[in-house]
C-alpha cells in the first residue's frame, strides 16, 4: 500500500473544491468518505470589507505539512489537501481548504477538524481586518476559542 496523498499549497489565487475533490478521489476505491471545510470571509456584520492576510513562506508550508502528515497517521487518513490562501480577500471569497478521506466517516470528520484546529494555532498566517468603509483595522489577536480546540486533541 502506498502513503496516502498530502497536499499543501500556499497560495494568492482562489481554488476550486470540486476540482481538489476529484484530484484527491480519482480511482482511489478505498476511500469510503470525504469531508470538505472551506472557510469564506465574512462581513462580520456589515463590518467588513476584506481581510488581508500573510504567512512566513516556507515555514507556513513546511507546519501545514506536518499537521496534514499527524493527521493522516492519528486517523488512518487515505489523503489529505490543505489550501490557505495570502493576500487580500473579500467578504464571500474562500480562504483556506480542507479535504480529508478515509475508509469511513468518523475518521474523515476527525482529520479535517484536527487539521483546522492546529492550522489556525500553529500555522504562520496573520490576518488583518479592512473595514466596510474603507479603513484598514487592526492585525487580529490570537483567540483562545481556537486553543481550546486545539487543546481537545492532547
Amino acid at each position: 500500500m502506498s502513503a496516502a496523498p498530502v497536499t499543501i499549497r500556499v497560495q494568492a489565487e482562489d481554488f476550486d473544491l470540486q476540482r481538489e475533490i476529484d484530484l484527491l478521489t480519482a480511482g482511489r476505491g478505498e476511500i469510503g468518505a470525504v469531508v470538505t471545510f472551506s472557510g469564506l470571509c465574512r462581513d462580520e456584520g456589515g463590518r467588513l470589507e476584506a481581510l488581508e492576510l500573510e504567512h512566513y513562506p516556507g515555514m507556513a508550508e513546511a507546519e501545514m505539512t506536518r499537521i496534514a502528515q499527524a493527521a493522516v497517521e492519528r486517523f488512518s487518513l487515505k489523503g489529505i489537501t490543505a489550501i490557505h490562501r495570502y493576500g487580500r480577500i473579500g467578504v464571500g471569497e474562500n480562504i483556506v481548504l480542507v479535504i480529508a478521506t478515509a475508509s469511513h466517516r468518523q475518521a474523515a470528520f476527525d482529520g479535517a477538524n484536527f487539521m483546522m484546529d492546529f492550522l489556525k494555532t500553529a500555522a504562520p498566517f496573520w490576518k488583518k481586518e479592512h473595514g466596510a468603509s474603507g479603513q484598514a483595522g487592526d492585525w487580529i489577536a490570537a483567540r483562545d476559542a481556537d486553543d481550546a480546540a486545539r487543546d481537545k486533541w492532547k
